[in-house]
């Protein structure tokens, strides 16, 4: 009974703050294709302290805006090289399922995938205890790690 009363106490107050991204390659396209699961909480009051605006990724007034303001932050904080050139990342939409915003986005079509670096630092500036959970995907090849704040950068070879 104690233990689950500590739990309890300890899930309230010691909240846990983890995002996921998903980086793969369509075989077809060659496009780099990126999906970003974020608890929506943290990722407006992200967006609402850097824009200096009051954003509702759930029922937005302005959902072009929302759009833009995501895109804006994602990119600036989930940065990709594939074989050590900048990969542009374009927004494709947003959709939330049950707390947590899937972000995603795509590139142009970029050559093999042999070398993968990512730089992700999204919500560190929010949580000194954030967690950010990679999984990429080449080939049918999968590597995972996970950054947490202030490790901000992977590299994984294919």
């Amino acid at each position: 009974m104690i233990l689950s009363i500590l739990l309890i106490f300890f899930k309230i107050f010691h909240p846990f703050y983890v995002s996921v991204t998903e980086i793969t390659q369509d075989e077809k396209t060659m496009a780099v294709q990126v999906s970003a699961r974020i608890f929506f909480d943290d990722l407006e009051a992200a967006l609402n302290k850097k824009y200096k605006t009051n954003v509702s990724i759930l029922k937005p007034a302005d959902k072009k805006q929302v759009n833009a303001l995501i895109s804006a932050y994602i990119k600036d904080h989930l940065k990709i090289k594939v074989n050590n050139t900048d990969v542009a990342l374009s927004f494709v939409g947003y959709e939330i399922e049950e707390e947590a915003a899937w972000c995603y986005f795509e590139s142009a079509k970029v050559p093999p995938i042999r070398q993968l670096r990512i730089h992700n630092d999204i919500l560190f500036e929010q949580h000194s205890a954030q967690i950010n959970m990679i999984h990429a995907i080449i080939k049918g090849k999968r590597q995972s790690t996970k950054l947490d704040n202030p490790k901000t950068t992977v590299n994984f070879l294919f």
